[in-house]
């Protein structure tokens, strides 16, 4: 099973498209670090905390930064890139005839799928930590290493130290591992019906986009939905 496993993430990893995800993710951090550095975004959030009593020399860190440059990357990118390569893993083998071939070696179909998906959650996790990892390698370039803020209007304004922020960054890249998994693992069941690997992705990034508007309606956030996200903020 072992050898299965590695031979389907050198395919997996060896893939165009797989390539395509990690290099977007590199170049939209490059453009987010020199926009935050060299245009008002930096001055704004310096605003932001002078005007709550904190002094902004001391909180626009490396930390810092790599939550601003991971925030929009985590919620455009990576559903697109997660659901990508999950919509692919059967579905495409199909697609090119080569999943006939795999089924004619002496291994359950069973085992065969379970090898694929754990290739999947591997590569949600490497998609995860990698952006994570090259934003702080790239916001330490020019930035010190100092206390974490974040800011979401209407949900969160936390001030930490350096110690407590990169606690919670770490937490927070090993929880979007999950959410990665997720989106890989749904993406992965549609791959297992007779469709085109695009019809795949499609259905899974609609799914967690109906899922994203269902958690927004006021009804339903009214009745409860809300009170993870209460939890977070006071845990901030």
């Amino acid at each position: 099973m072992l050898a299965q496993l590695k031979n389907e993430l050198w395919k997996l990893f060896g893939k165009k498209r797989t390539d395509i995800g990690f290099g977007a993710f590199l170049l939209a951090q490059t453009a987010m670090l020199l926009a935050f550095k060299y245009t008002r975004w930096q001055s704004d959030v310096e605003r932001l905390l002078n005007g709550n009593g904190y002094l902004a020399a001391e909180f626009v860190s490396i930390l810092t930064v790599s939550v601003v440059m991971l925030i929009p990357q985590i919620m455009l990118l990576m559903p697109l890139y997660a659901t990508l390569v999950g919509g692919d893993l059967v579905a495409k083998e199909a697609e090119d005839g080569t999943l006939w071939m795999i089924l004619s070696r002496p291994i359950s179909r069973l085992r065969l799928l379970f090898v694929k998906w754990s290739a999947g959650i591997i590569f949600a996790v490497v998609l995860v930590l990698m952006p994570g990892g090259t934003a702080m390698g790239f916001a330490s370039l020019l930035f010190p290493w100092k206390g974490m803020f974040m800011f979401a209007p209407g949900q969160a304004f936390c001030v930490l130290t350096a110690h407590e922020g990169l606690v919670r960054f770490i937490f927070s890249l090993l929880f979007m591992a999950v959410n990665a998994s997720v989106m890989v693992s749904v993406a992965f069941m549609f791959s297992w019906f007779n469709m085109k690997p695009a019809a795949a992705t499609i259905r899974a990034l609609s799914f967690l986009f109906v899922s994203m508007v269902m958690e927004n309606i006021p009804f339903l956030t009214a009745t409860g939905i809300s009170s993870s996200r209460t939890i977070s903020n006071a845990g901030c």
